[in-house]
Protein backbone atom coordinates (compact mmCIF):
# COMPACT_ATOMS: atom_id res chain seq x y z
CA UNK A 1 0.00 0.00 0.00
CA UNK A 2 1.88 3.45 -1.30
CA UNK A 3 1.60 6.58 0.92
CA UNK A 4 -1.54 7.59 -1.25
CA UNK A 5 -3.42 4.67 -0.41
CA UNK A 6 -2.58 5.18 3.36
CA UNK A 7 -3.68 9.09 3.24
CA UNK A 8 -6.59 8.35 1.33
CA UNK A 9 -8.22 5.56 4.00
CA UNK A 10 -7.32 7.92 6.96
CA UNK A 11 -9.16 10.95 5.28
CA UNK A 12 -12.30 8.85 4.76
CA UNK A 13 -11.64 7.65 7.91
CA UNK A 14 -11.30 11.08 9.18
CA UNK A 15 -14.27 12.84 7.59
CA UNK A 16 -16.98 10.22 8.39
CA UNK A 17 -15.76 10.81 12.26
CA UNK A 18 -15.84 14.33 11.67
CA UNK A 19 -19.20 14.12 9.97
CA UNK A 20 -20.76 12.02 12.59
CA UNK A 21 -19.79 14.06 15.53
CA UNK A 22 -20.71 17.12 14.10
CA UNK A 23 -24.30 15.09 13.42
CA UNK A 24 -24.47 14.43 17.37
CA UNK A 25 -23.58 17.85 17.96
CA UNK A 26 -26.35 19.15 16.03
CA UNK A 27 -28.91 17.06 17.45
CA UNK A 28 -29.71 15.21 14.53
CA UNK A 29 -30.94 11.71 13.48
CA UNK A 30 -29.27 10.10 10.64
CA UNK A 31 -33.35 9.98 9.17
CA UNK A 32 -32.94 13.49 9.43
CA UNK A 33 -29.77 14.59 8.09
CA UNK A 34 -31.22 12.54 5.29
CA UNK A 35 -34.32 14.47 4.54
CA UNK A 36 -32.12 18.03 5.36
CA UNK A 37 -29.33 16.76 2.72
CA UNK A 38 -31.31 14.72 0.31
CA UNK A 39 -29.23 11.82 1.16
CA UNK A 40 -30.12 8.43 1.25
CA UNK A 41 -30.10 7.53 5.07
CA UNK A 42 -28.12 4.31 4.14
CA UNK A 43 -25.07 6.27 1.65
CA UNK A 44 -24.88 8.55 5.41
CA UNK A 45 -24.59 5.42 7.65
CA UNK A 46 -21.91 3.67 5.43
CA UNK A 47 -20.23 7.14 5.64
CA UNK A 48 -20.25 7.76 8.84
CA UNK A 49 -19.06 4.17 9.28
CA UNK A 50 -16.15 4.73 6.53
CA UNK A 51 -17.32 2.29 4.68
CA UNK A 52 -17.88 4.74 1.67
CA UNK A 53 -16.49 8.02 0.84
CA UNK A 54 -18.47 11.06 -0.56
CA UNK A 55 -18.56 13.09 -3.41
CA UNK A 56 -17.70 16.94 -2.78
CA UNK A 57 -21.32 17.53 -4.32
CA UNK A 58 -22.56 15.50 -1.75
CA UNK A 59 -20.54 16.69 0.73
CA UNK A 60 -21.96 20.26 0.43
CA UNK A 61 -25.23 19.00 1.04
CA UNK A 62 -24.67 17.44 4.51
CA UNK A 63 -22.04 20.66 5.40
CA UNK A 64 -25.50 22.56 4.47
CA UNK A 65 -27.47 20.83 6.74
CA UNK A 66 -25.03 20.41 9.44
CA UNK A 67 -24.56 24.82 9.19
CA UNK A 68 -21.50 24.57 7.98
CA UNK A 69 -19.30 24.20 4.38
CA UNK A 70 -17.44 21.76 2.83
CA UNK A 71 -13.77 23.30 3.09
CA UNK A 72 -14.37 23.12 6.76
CA UNK A 73 -15.66 19.76 7.36
CA UNK A 74 -12.35 18.37 4.59
CA UNK A 75 -9.72 20.93 7.06
CA UNK A 76 -11.32 19.02 10.42
CA UNK A 77 -10.52 15.71 8.87
CA UNK A 78 -7.25 16.52 7.48
CA UNK A 79 -4.97 15.21 10.74
CA UNK A 80 -1.83 15.36 8.61
CA UNK A 81 1.10 18.07 10.25
CA UNK A 82 1.40 20.92 9.00
CA UNK A 83 3.92 21.36 6.58
CA UNK A 84 5.53 23.63 3.98
CA UNK A 85 5.84 20.84 1.01
CA UNK A 86 2.64 19.11 0.35
CA UNK A 87 3.47 16.62 -2.44
CA UNK A 88 0.96 15.40 -5.31
CA UNK A 89 1.06 11.66 -3.91
CA UNK A 90 0.64 12.90 -0.38
CA UNK A 91 -2.60 14.19 -0.65
CA UNK A 92 -5.93 12.24 -1.70
CA UNK A 93 -8.57 13.49 -4.24
CA UNK A 94 -12.32 13.95 -3.45
CA UNK A 95 -14.63 13.22 -6.31
CA UNK A 96 -17.10 16.41 -7.24
CA UNK A 97 -19.69 14.13 -8.46
CA UNK A 98 -20.80 10.45 -7.52
CA UNK A 99 -18.03 7.53 -8.76
CA UNK A 100 -16.06 10.36 -9.40
CA UNK A 101 -17.71 10.97 -13.17
CA UNK A 102 -17.45 14.85 -12.56
CA UNK A 103 -13.41 15.26 -11.74
CA UNK A 104 -12.00 15.32 -8.17
CA UNK A 105 -10.54 18.26 -5.33
CA UNK A 106 -7.38 17.88 -3.45
CA UNK A 107 -6.12 19.91 -0.93
CA UNK A 108 -2.57 21.75 -0.96
CA UNK A 109 -2.53 22.98 2.29
CA UNK A 110 -2.70 20.70 5.36
CA UNK A 111 -3.08 21.26 9.13
CA UNK A 112 -4.28 24.55 11.02
CA UNK A 113 -2.91 26.97 8.37
CA UNK A 114 -4.57 30.65 7.97
CA UNK A 115 -4.89 29.74 4.10
CA UNK A 116 -6.81 27.41 1.79
CA UNK A 117 -5.81 25.84 -1.17
CA UNK A 118 -7.95 23.67 -3.37
CA UNK A 119 -6.85 22.19 -6.49
CA UNK A 120 -9.79 20.99 -9.13
CA UNK A 121 -9.80 18.92 -11.91
CA UNK A 122 -12.85 18.58 -14.49
CA UNK A 123 -16.16 20.00 -12.52
CA UNK A 124 -18.39 20.23 -15.70
CA UNK A 125 -21.57 20.11 -13.96
CA UNK A 126 -23.13 23.65 -14.08
CA UNK A 127 -25.36 22.92 -10.62
CA UNK A 128 -26.86 26.00 -10.17
CA UNK A 129 -25.99 26.15 -6.55
CA UNK A 130 -23.70 29.79 -5.33
CA UNK A 131 -21.17 30.46 -2.79
CA UNK A 132 -21.11 33.11 -0.81
CA UNK A 133 -17.76 33.38 1.88
CA UNK A 134 -16.69 35.61 4.37
CA UNK A 135 -13.51 36.45 2.72
CA UNK A 136 -11.74 37.25 -0.99
CA UNK A 137 -11.40 34.31 -2.71
CA UNK A 138 -9.07 33.69 -6.11
CA UNK A 139 -9.65 31.84 -8.78
CA UNK A 140 -6.54 31.03 -11.03
CA UNK A 141 -7.04 28.71 -14.42
CA UNK A 142 -4.34 26.52 -14.38
CA UNK A 143 -4.95 24.70 -17.34
CA UNK A 144 -8.34 24.30 -19.62
CA UNK A 145 -10.96 26.94 -19.69
CA UNK A 146 -13.28 27.78 -17.29
CA UNK A 147 -16.57 29.89 -16.60
CA UNK A 148 -17.81 31.76 -13.71
CA UNK A 149 -21.00 33.34 -12.57
CA UNK A 150 -20.44 36.38 -10.71
CA UNK A 151 -23.04 39.06 -9.65
CA UNK A 152 -24.84 37.79 -12.10
CA UNK A 153 -21.86 38.45 -14.74
CA UNK A 154 -20.75 35.62 -17.17
CA UNK A 155 -17.03 35.58 -17.49
CA UNK A 156 -15.09 32.72 -19.40
CA UNK A 157 -11.30 31.97 -17.85
CA UNK A 158 -8.77 30.42 -19.93
CA UNK A 159 -5.13 28.75 -18.68
CA UNK A 160 -3.83 31.76 -16.99
CA UNK A 161 -6.15 33.60 -16.17
CA UNK A 162 -7.92 34.68 -12.27
CA UNK A 163 -10.84 35.97 -11.20
CA UNK A 164 -10.37 37.58 -7.80
CA UNK A 165 -13.98 37.20 -6.03
CA UNK A 166 -15.08 39.66 -3.44
CA UNK A 167 -15.91 38.64 0.32
CA UNK A 168 -19.79 38.48 0.00
CA UNK A 169 -19.86 38.05 -3.80
CA UNK A 170 -22.03 35.24 -4.88
CA UNK A 171 -20.70 32.96 -7.08
CA UNK A 172 -20.75 29.77 -8.99
CA UNK A 173 -18.55 28.13 -11.94
CA UNK A 174 -17.40 25.51 -13.79
CA UNK A 175 -14.68 23.42 -15.89
CA UNK A 176 -15.55 23.16 -19.91
CA UNK A 177 -13.36 19.41 -19.91
CA UNK A 178 -12.58 17.21 -17.67
CA UNK A 179 -8.86 17.97 -17.76
CA UNK A 180 -9.46 21.69 -17.12
CA UNK A 181 -7.24 22.57 -13.77
CA UNK A 182 -8.47 25.45 -11.41
CA UNK A 183 -7.11 26.38 -8.23
CA UNK A 184 -8.58 28.46 -5.56
CA UNK A 185 -6.96 30.27 -3.01
CA UNK A 186 -8.82 31.56 -0.18
CA UNK A 187 -8.71 32.87 3.59
CA UNK A 188 -9.14 29.71 5.78
CA UNK A 189 -12.88 29.43 6.85
CA UNK A 190 -13.30 30.72 10.14
CA UNK A 191 -10.56 33.14 10.21
CA UNK A 192 -11.56 36.53 9.14
CA UNK A 193 -8.87 39.53 7.91
CA UNK A 194 -9.42 43.04 9.22
CA UNK A 195 -6.89 45.91 8.36
CA UNK A 196 -4.12 43.64 6.48
CA UNK A 197 -4.22 40.99 9.46
CA UNK A 198 -6.04 37.73 9.71
CA UNK A 199 -7.80 36.83 13.27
Amino acid sequence: MGRSDTGREATVHNLSDVIHRRRLAAGLTLAQLSAEAALSQSFLSQLENGRTNTSLRSLQRIADALGTTATELLAAADTAPSAAVVRAGDDTALAQAEHGGDGSVRSLIHGGRDLRALEFTGGTERGDREFTHANDELIHVLAGTITIIADGAEITLAAGDAYYCAAGVAHRWWAHTPQTRTLVVAVADGRTVRRGRIS
